[in-house]
């Protein structure tokens, strides 16, 4: 299906889910029956997700396209060459093709000295760089937060980071009055917790010395796929002990204000209803809550069950809070800012943080530890070869005033 009929479709499903749920919001009023309602609303909210989905990878497939023509060049020999030369270490585990891999991943700063390279048997190697990236662009476009958040590669896992938590006072005075001291700002180091996220993919000894499938294409999506889940999860709920600290772990969120609340701490508005999102008043005070400059940059974040409560709602004057996006790089948006969804997120329940709004940017960082090695591995699972493959990733909110919550009532 082509983006611009992809597009018409989901201009369509959203006007029959408007009409739709009018019709339920009548039917309440009135006191008749919904059953029916529902279930269509359910199946047309089914159609939006599917029809945004299908958008989003038809938007970035044109995107990959076009970098595709742009990369047709006299590089793409090298490339090849550098494939080629891959697929022959993973086939062969070939003690030269090794030491060149090892010696490149030297002068790009890769740390491999907790990596078993000292004999043929012990099989490690780094990772060609233009696989690398390759890799790194399917795990960005798999995690939502990776799409938002500040991304930073750092060649030491002692990375560490100064905030300015305020407390610069001033005054006013006169021409000739005295200048009494001011209190200067205050600064507070935070080392981002930073884990190991592995994949093990595996094929058989015959299967890579014919090279009969895409070598290639199979490590990068096997990889991708157990990388981005892994990282999503963390980068939401981890613990901070040898994997990242996720926006909802650490500090309890309170719903005290900026000027308060203690460093490091999230702050959440109340929904005010019990065990569900159903008014659009508490989401407009979320928006408002931060200040405009977190505003000008900011997205929200929820889950696909969270987004299908939330297009049922409107504002005092009859309008819906949400919007699909109906033209070529249009996001989907709540109340004017866009919609990032994220499975990561909690669901609505009583007590729980169903949505986030703010700068990503500013409030959240991602930590990458430079390079993805591999461990060839022929012996433990014969006649297949696996290739344990690792890297080196972080986590950590930065300005916790950049990012509010909304936390559903106690029911």
């Amino acid at each position: 299906m082509e983006l611009k009929e992809t597009i018409d479709k989901l201009g369509r499903a959203f006007e029959e889910f408007k009409t739709q749920n009018d019709k339920r919001l009548d039917n309440i009023e009135q006191g008749k029956g919904i059953a029916d309602i529902e279930a269509n609303l359910e199946k047309l909210n089914s159609d939006l997700d599917e029809l945004g989905g299908l958008k989003d990878r038809l938007e970035k497939a044109e995107i990959a396209l076009a970098k595709r023509r742009q990369f047709v060049s006299d590089d793409q020999v090298d490339r090849k060459s550098a494939i080629a030369e891959f697929k022959d270490l993973l086939a062969t585990g070939n003690d030269e093709t090794r030491r060149k891999y090892n010696d490149q991943a030297r002068e790009n700063g890769i740390d491999l000295k907790a990596i078993n390279i000292g004999t043929g048997a012990d099989g490690g190697f780094a990772v060609p760089e233009v696989i690398e990236q390759t890799i790194l662009d399917l795990v960005r476009d798999f995690s939502p937060m990776r799409e938002v958040a500040t991304v930073r590669t750092i060649s030491t896992s002692d990375y560490k980071e100064l905030h300015n938590i305020g407390g610069t006072s001033s005054g006013w005075v006169g021409e000739t009055a005295a200048r009494p001291e001011t209190n200067s700002p205050q600064l507070a180091e935070v080392a981002p917790p930073i884990g190991e996220i592995y994949a093990e993919p595996q094929a058989t000894q015959v299967s890579l010395e014919d090279l009969f499938f895409d070598v290639e294409g199979w490590i990068n999506s096997e990889i991708a796929d157990e990388f981005a889940l892994q990282e999503g999860a963390s980068f939401i709920s981890g613990t901070g002990t040898n994997q990242p600290e996720g926006l909802l772990t650490g500090a309890a969120p309170v719903a005290t204000a900026d000027a308060t609340r203690a460093y490091g701490t999230l702050q959440y508005v109340p929904s005010g209803a019990a065990a569900a999102v159903n008014s659009g008043d508490a989401l407009i005070d979320v928006v408002y809550t931060p200040k405009r400059a977190y505003r000008r940059n900011a997205a929200w974040q929820a889950n696909r069950a969270t987004l299908a409560t939330i297009r049922k709602l409107k504002d005092g004057d009859g309008d819906y809070l949400w919007a699909p996006g109906l033209a070529n790089g249009e996001p989907a948006t709540l109340l004017g800012y866009r919609v990032v969804e994220n499975e990561d997120m909690p669901d609505i329940a009583a007590d729980a943080f169903p949505l986030a709004f703010g700068d990503w940017a500013r409030g959240y960082m991602i930590l990458d530890r430079v390079g993805i090695s591999m461990l060839r591995d022929p012996y433990t699972n014969k006649p297949f070869i696996k290739f344990y493959t690792r890297k080196r990733v972080g986590g950590i909110k930065r300005d916790t005033n950049a990012i509010k919550l909304l936390k559903v009532a106690t029911s």
